[in-house]
């Protein structure tokens, strides 16, 4: 029987994971799930700093092509910033505001108390480094005083990301190699279409695709997403099954099957689909196992819960599913480990500092106390 405490979460999971899909965790997308960077230009630099607009290119070592956004991140004096997000082909640029030190621009200690106190970073790009972050890979950290020696839009040249552990399933078919270049053609055409949310001359040219080569799986797939956005849900899913049958190693249809999935609430589908996504790929997901920590959680399997929750914290070192620690918490709750549920919840508190259910999670909290201490009492009388 399900404790009052969570009774009401089943929703607002769905809505996270939905929200989730939709940006993957990381940063504004659009239709095409490509990143949005709109940097701000032409605005001056407070007080004594000075502003460059740096680009480059994330790539990966083995020469495959990037199929994810990578977060582009500075490291100063052990202070780490995501500055922006690659594009879909691993290119990136950003404004980066350098503010030098007070020896050579004359600032005393006094300025630079100022700064800090109204909230200005002093950061000289000398003691700054830079790097990817992508799930799955390792990034190659740049010394950026080793490749910027200007105050001038500066182009840092290449990231190189390595591969953490082989894996089997990826998320690009090895059918598109395959493809006719008139299905090909057709593919692109549909991109193009996509990322102007042009969707039913999309999904034209996705179907054109198929018919030319039915065996193109990244083509059902990206007419499974058009059909979905349209909300032929039916059409969707198959469209994503066919992918299946086309590619049974190609990943990206596992995660929407098991997205559908979550919507209609159909936890057993979800842990099965999740499940064979992880088995093909245990490295670059961690909502995948966040969804089926989910999945197992509401089928009351909270051992296989606990497993896939924490194994999904290991990996998500930024933070990208903060939701993790909130739903690890609930299920150690089950369990009557009130003083770990404790900590993740007020973990969660931590990376999520603006979420909207601050509140809620307090009340969680207060709970949980009480739970704790009625415990407690009832060990003590049997005594």
């Amino acid at each position: 029987m399900k404790s009052p405490l969570v009774s009401c979460l089943l929703s607002f999971f769905v809505l996270i994971l939905s929200a989730y899909a939709q940006t993957g965790g990381r940063g504004s997308r659009n239709n095409n799930n490509t990143t949005i960077n709109s940097p701000t230009m032409g605005i001056p630099d407070r007080g004594m700093g000075r502003a460059m607009f740096l680009s480059g290119k994330v790539v990966v070592d083995d020469g495959t092509l990037l199929t994810e956004s990578a977060s582009i991140q500075t490291i100063c004096k052990g202070q780490r910033h995501t500055e922006t997000h690659t594009d879909s082909h691993g290119n990136f640029s950003f404004q980066f505001t350098t503010r030098l030190s007070s020896s050579s621009t004359g600032m005393t200690d006094a300025d630079a108390s100022d700064d800090m106190m109204n909230g200005r970073a002093q950061r000289d790009f000398r003691e700054c480094e830079l790097q990817a972050s992508l799930s799955g890979f390792t990034s190659e950290v740049v010394q950026l005083s080793s490749r910027l020696n200007t105050f001038e839009s500066t182009d840092i040249g290449r990231v190189v990301l390595h591969r953490m552990n082989p894996a089997e399933g990826l998320t690009i078919s090895a059918t598109s190699a395959l493809a006719p270049p008139r299905a090909q053609k057709a593919f692109e055409k549909g991109r193009e279409q996509e990322r102007k949310a042009k969707w039913e001359e999309a999904r034209k040219s996705f179907e054109k695709a198929v018919q030319i080569y039915p065996r193109y799986a990244e083509a059902w797939f990206e007419l499974g997403r058009v059909q979905v956005q349209s909300n032929d849900l039916d059409g969707g899913r198959h469209s994503f099954e066919q992918a299946l049958i086309a590619d049974p190693k190609y990943v990206s249809p596992y995660r929407a099957l098991s997205e559908l999935a979550t919507r209609d609430k159909q936890w057993q589908e979800v842990v099965d689909l999740t499940g064979k996504l992880l088995a093909l790929n245990t490295v670059g997901f961690p909502d995948i196992w966040f969804r089926n920590a989910l999945g197992n959680y509401y089928l009351q399997n909270f051992p296989a819960a606990e497993k896939s929750a924490r194994q999904g914290l290991k990996l998500d070192q930024e933070h990208q599913v903060p939701k993790m620690e909130y739903l690890l918490g609930l299920i150690l709750v089950q369990r009557h480990q009130y003083q770990e549920a404790t900590q993740h919840l007020q973990q969660y508190l931590q990376v999520a500092a603006k979420s909207a259910d601050t509140d809620e999670v307090q009340a969680r909290l207060a709970e949980i106390a009480r739970l704790s201490t009625a415990d407690g009492a009832s060990a003590a009388e049997k005594k």
